[in-house]
């Protein structure tokens, strides 16, 4: 195994946010990430890389020990299943709702229903718990117009503040799982590079905590 550590980020907003957690960590990219069209960064320290990825990859080049450590949203963990990594550490950014939602006033059937949504696994086990037998649709995005066109009665999707549902007459139901950005790592390289690894965790924890006593305060 590689004696460098490769950390696997996911695109947008929580690349963003993620930066300024890393800077107290004492990782920095050698370059403006957002002036780029590389893939793979250095950083300040010679033995550290960054790969910015689509947040639903993370998970697999963690998995397979492309990347040692990643960084994604709980909703795409949720949905790829937590075998090959370790996840030590919740962030604390980009949080949101991972949610049921249908047309405002519309009565759900407690039997069965058509659900839209791009979140199949997490949605299967979902109804599935419930008792709810649930014929699930794939779609990649505008999951509001699911309901709207008759293909679905439901949908399960990402809810932040609402507004796009409301906009489109539709209403949050059900709370599926609070959303956010975790620190996933490698099983096998939590044990090749423990002593590497462990006090870049320790630094993270430490940032996450600052950050939170300072919004607190």
């Amino acid at each position: 195994m590689s004696k460098q550590l490769i950390l696997a980020l996911s695109k947008g907003r929580i690349l963003d946010e993620t930066l300024p957690l890393l800077a107290e960590a004492g990782i920095t990219p050698a370059e403006d990430l957002g002036a780029s069209r590389k893939l793979l960064f250095d950083t300040n320290l010679p033995d550290v890389k960054l790969v910015v990825i689509r947040a639903t990859d993370v998970p697999t080049y963690v998995q397979l020990g492309a990347a040692d450590v990643g960084v994604a949203g709980k909703d795409v963990l949720l949905e790829h299943g937590a075998e090959g990594f370790y996840e030590p550490l919740d962030l604390g950014i980009a949080e949101c709702k991972l949610m049921t939602a249908g047309v405002r006033g519309a009565e759900p059937s407690h039997a069965r229903r058509r659900v839209a949504t791009k979140f199949v696994n997490v949605a299967k086990r979902y109804y599935a718990e419930q008792g709810i037998q649930a014929e699930v649709i794939k779609l990649y995005g505008a999951m509001e117009l699911a309901p709207l066109m008759n293909l679905a009665d439901e949908i399960v999707d990402i809810v932040d503040t609402g507004s796009t549902l409301r906009a489109n007459g539709m209403e949050p139901r059900e709370l599926i799982a609070p959303i956010s950005t975790r620190l996933v790592v490698n099983k096998a390289a939590m044990t090749m590079k423990h002593d590497r690894l462990k006090p870049l965790i320790a630094r993270l924890r430490e940032a996450v905590e600052r950050r939170s006593a300072d919004v607190s305060a």
